[in-house]
């Protein structure tokens, strides 16, 4: 193996191997697309990349990501402004937006509290979405962070933050997936799904 390894080559499959979700079979792969590239295609790639990290800033307001000081959500006089989305990350936002169904603001925070890794309060955009509630517009938050332990801590520590200035706070509903059976969800699922249910 030792004759194949080429600096470059390898250079590359170890920074493809620090991408989220990427194994170093998958990183080799890409590796060796990159390298079948025309030069042109190859110099668009890379400038994309510089041109994103240069460019690329978060929103002023909201924290998601933007090219301008505001994003086009914050920008927008359609949006209603009485109502945020809290979301983990810009990728969460995206997903909610997709649907066509809400029409208020988001607010990103760019990853949840988790102590294990290191990650406290002061390291998310807690402070920021503080900032924004201080003028009295805004009437609901609504707490879209992961159903996981990290994303339940982060809600519930937000809520109490929250809870002294009279908003209404509201978490999202998990329950049954469309077109999933009952006999398959867990018991925190089906647990959630009852707490949820709306009248017909």
């Amino acid at each position: 193996m030792a004759a194949y390894n080429v600096a470059p080559l390898q250079r590359l499959i170890e920074q493809f191997e620090r991408l989220p979700g990427i194994g170093s079979k998958t990183a080799q792969r890409l590796a060796y697309h990159v390298l079948n590239l025309s030069d042109d295609r190859a110099r668009e790639f890379a400038e994309a990349i510089t041109d994103a990290h240069k460019k690329i800033r978060r929103c002023e307001i909201c924290c998601n990501f933007s090219d301008q000081e505001r994003c086009p959500v914050c920008r927008s006089d359609a949006r209603d402004r009485t109502m945020i989305c809290v979301v983990e990350t810009p990728r969460d936002a995206i997903a909610i937006e997709g649907t066509g169904e809400y029409k208020g603001t988001y607010h990103v925070l760019h990853g949840v509290i988790s102590p294990l890794n290191g990650i406290g309060p002061d390291q998310l955009c807690i402070k920021q979405l503080l900032s924004r509630l201080n003028n009295g517009e805004v009437s609901e938050v609504i707490m879209a962070t992961n159903p996981t332990v990290e994303g339940e801590a982060t809600a519930m520590y937000i809520s109490r933050l929250l809870k002294p200035l009279g908003i209404k706070i509201t978490r999202l509903a998990y329950g049954i997936p469309v077109g999933g059976d009952l006999e398959y969800a867990d018991d925190v699922t089906l647990a959630r799904a009852l707490e949820g249910r709306s009248e017909l």
